[in-house]
């Protein structure tokens, strides 16, 4: 028996499921915070280095305001696309035969989660993170957003340098 199971694949599932569940918690804490501390009584901008300012920006559509002006079912439908994603990475992320892989699609299925909770609870994404430079600001994101991206980026580095290991 123990030749068998030394034999299997081993799973990072849990791994990816605990990255995911820490993303989403991050994220709705982070949004928690923006909206019921760091932006009230009214919204404003707040500096934080020469470089970064918190802000307070609802997004209604997707990335970069994408589909921002599809009325009143917009974040239905955009939620059930982000839903299904999120239900196909966890098909991946069962498959998942090294921890890289694991963390990235933990990472990105948190993100994306997290997002979907916001467009259920208001019809929009709370995004609050201004990065600029030399007077031109970069889109806000949020936590979730930036689970996105650095699952991808993650993901994108095993395509490049899993192939060499299995060589």
């Amino acid at each position: 028996m123990n030749a068998f199971v030394a034999n299997q694949p081993r799973s990072f599932t849990l791994l990816g499921l605990i990255v995911a569940a820490a993303v989403v918690v991050l994220d709705q804490l982070s949004k928690w915070w923006i909206l019921d501390s760091v932006m009230q009584p009214v919204p404003h901008v707040v500096e934080v280095t020469p470089f970064f300012n918190l802000v307070l920006v609802w997004n209604y559509g997707v990335s970069f305001g994408t589909f921002a002006s599809g009325g009143a079912l917009m974040p239905y439908v955009l939620s059930a696309i982000a839903a299904v994603i999120a239900v196909c990475l966890v098909f991946w992320l069962r498959q998942a035969e090294r921890p890289l892989v694991a963390l990235a699609i933990g990472v990105i299925i948190g993100g994306a989660v997290g997002n979907v909770i916001d467009r259920l609870r208001f019809g929009a994404v709370v995004d609050f993170l201004d990065f600029h430079a030399a007077g031109w600001h970069f889109w806000a994101f949020n936590v979730a957003d930036s689970g996105i991206s650095i699952g991808v980026v993650l993901l994108l580095l095993d395509g490049l340098f899993a192939g060499r290991e299995k060589s």
